[in-house]
């Protein structure tokens, strides 16, 4: 109960942050506006990934990193967020992560599913986690932090390859 009031928090107070400058640890506050937490909704293991993923934001990409203090990349975030939050243990890249989920449609995405996309010529060769609202928390790239997107932003929106889950 403590936990899930905690994200609440930090999600409003990511939510009213809207300016470039370092916060404490060095990461850079999500910009307000279209990319809004409010109204997320979560029970059980979804909420225990949404807190994960939201902890997250903000934390530099590092090309090859699974872990928070050296910095993250796509699957290296989702593989820490599923460990962490649920104790489930993913392959290494976002390819192999697509091999062990379940595709699902669309319109069945719950917090915490999978989405994914071909950025890199490669099927499955990104990825991020749902977090609602037609939204996902992904690593984008190097020189960059884990930061919140749209599924129907038109970059990803090109490249996207669908949803799939972990969950049964």
């Amino acid at each position: 109960m403590l936990r899930g009031a905690a994200a609440l928090s930090l999600a409003g107070l990511l939510a009213a942050c809207g300016t470039t400058s370092k916060v404490a640890g060095g990461r850079k506050p999500r910009p307000s506006g279209d990319l809004s937490l409010s109204g997320l909704k979560a029970d059980g293991a979804s909420r225990e990934i949404l807190i994960y993923t939201l902890g997250l934001l903000g934390l530099d990409y590092k090309f090859g990193g699974t872990n928070p203090e050296a910095g993250l990349d796509c699957s290296g975030m989702v593989g820490y967020i599923y460990q962490n939050a649920v104790g489930v243990t993913l392959p290494r890249t976002a390819a192999e992560i697509a091999s062990v989920a379940r595709p699902i449609p669309d319109s069945r995405m719950r917090v915490g599913d999978l989405v994914f996309f071909n950025t890199m010529n490669r099927p499955f060769s990104h990825m991020g986690i749902f977090i609602g609202d037609g939204k996902f928390v992904h690593a984008p790239r190097t020189n960059s932090s884990i930061r919140v997107a749209r599924l129907d932003n038109s970059y990803f929106a090109a490249r996207y390859e669908g949803a799939r889950t972990l969950f049964s």
